[in-house]
């Protein structure tokens, strides 16, 4: 083959940077040089935000100018790289000779720095954002394929968290062995019973007492034993077992919220559903039936979603929660300041209140820039008529600084861990924390 040839079949047309193919020979060689010398290497993958949707609008040929022009920057913001490609679609790569974290940081900086200037698309400016996704060889792989896997899992995960930049780590990794061992377990699990729940309080902090109970749910597994909820709830998505996992925790809170009422604990029980769940037309109905098999009033459950589910289907989910609301059933957004939802798409929800995002909360002691976040975001879901609730408050300073800028209520370790059933009950007995009781008639509240 001719060299004019070999470079044609080898180089994307569009981007004039190397392909896919081409790629993976070229990082496989950098492993290769770096393990003799025993150097470390970094793959970046950068993934464009939104591109799809930029098509819709703009056109496919609009499109294709955004990635030329997207090329272009991104090779001379990747200057000093081993080997850089378009991947296809809205992504693209580059090899670092560099495995420190802060050095790498400040590579991927550098290269979502050269989004920051607007392109301009049929004359009109058009703003894009990226994230990128890092694996580390030898750390995370040592054939070109596991890392470029794994670079795109990092990716998914900074996608998936609203973060610049992520790097792989196992934990967050579907495809670890040890979630393919959970794989054919969940409906065993889900069948047999293995499953349990776990409770933490939340606390009103005017009255400093328990005002509502959220379940956690954890697997029980036979030969493992107590297995999170992160590393089987994702895998339950991805089989489309999670309608069958939601339901089964729906019906387990509300059954010990029954029980909880008998014995004159009256006390809400909040329930979080997956993204997944909104692809259930059924749900509300389920839910509403439900409370009527358990003798409960609407009012006795709340319901938790996360920003990116708001996002992700935004016409299913508003008439979803439309529906909870006028069934009487309160929604609250789960994680907030960690995802992409606007202020008019927000007021526009049946929501009842928010719940800052623990990753805020934690640091306010010694980070202004996230007691400032939290101050604000409590002022607008006052201002927009919401509760706010505050999650991971792990000491009595974030209480106090809390308390004086007005949050509703709170949930964290300095109050209650997570617990089961019959040690709450102990706790709300002994916990400067806890319920009083009253007289228990069930479907009906204080």
């Amino acid at each position: 083959m001719s060299g004019k040839l070999r470079y044609h079949a080898e180089h994307e047309a569009l981007t004039k940077l190397s392909n896919r193919s081409l790629f993976h020979k070229q990082l496989q060689q950098e492993i290769n040089a770096a393990r003799k010398k025993s150097h470390s290497l970094a793959l970046c993958v950068l993934g464009l935000n939104r591109f799809r949707e930029f098509n819709h609008t703009f056109g496919p040929q609009s499109g294709d100018f955004l990635l030329r022009e997207v090329g272009r920057r991104f090779t001379s913001a990747t200057g000093n790289c081993r080997a850089r490609a378009w991947l296809g679609g809205a992504e693209f790569a580059a090899v670092f000779p560099t495995s420190a974290e802060s050095g790498i940081g400040v590579v991927c900086t550098d290269i979502l720095s050269m989004l920051a200037t607007p392109f301009l698309v049929q004359d009109v400016p058009v703003d894009l954002s990226g994230s990128i996704g890092v694996a580390v060889f030898p750390k995370h792989g040592e054939q070109a394929n596991l890392l470029l896997q794994r670079a795109s899992i990092a990716l998914d995960r900074a996608k998936h968290v609203g973060h610049d930049y992520a790097f792989y780590e196992p934990e967050n990794d579907p495809y670890s062995q040890k979630k393919l061992a959970y794989l054919g377990g969940i409906r065993i699990a889900i069948e047999q019973n293995q499953l349990i729940l776990h409770y933490q309080p939340k606390i009103d902090m005017k009255t400093k007492r328990t005002c509502g109970i959220e379940a956690l749910i954890r697997w029980n597994h036979p030969q493992i034993g107590l297995v999170p909820p992160d590393e089987f709830v994702s895998i339950a998505e991805r089989t489309g077992l999670i309608h069958m996992l939601s339901r089964w925790v729906l019906r387990a809170a509300l059954e010990q919220c029954r029980a909880w009422r008998g014995a004159g604990l009256d006390i809400p029980v909040a329930v979080n559903l997956s993204p997944r769940n909104f692809q259930d037309h059924e749900l509300p109905d389920y839910i509403a039936a439900l409370l009527r098999e358990c003798h409960l009033s609407p009012a006795c459950l709340e319901l938790e979603i996360t920003e990116t589910v708001m996002m992700a289907d935004a016409v299913h989910v508003s008439e979803a929660l439309s529906r909870l609301s006028q069934i009487g059933i309160r929604t609250f957004i789960d994680d907030f300041g960690t995802g992409y939802s606007s202020l008019g798409h927000l007021k526009k929800l049946s929501v009842a209140g928010i719940k800052i995002d623990k990753s805020f909360v934690s640091k306010m002691t010694y980070d202004e820039n996230d007691t400032v976040i939290v101050h604000s975001t409590i002022d607008l879901g006052h201002n927009l008529g919401l509760d706010v609730v505050a999650e991971g408050v792990e000491s009595p300073e974030i209480w106090d600084r809390l308390s004086l800028l007005g949050c509703n209520s709170a949930q964290g370790y300095y109050m209650s861990r997570p617990k089961p059933a019959a040690e709450l009950e102990r706790w709300f007995a002994e916990s400067p924390w806890g319920i009083n009781k009253s007289p228990g008639k069930a479907g009906k509240r204080r």
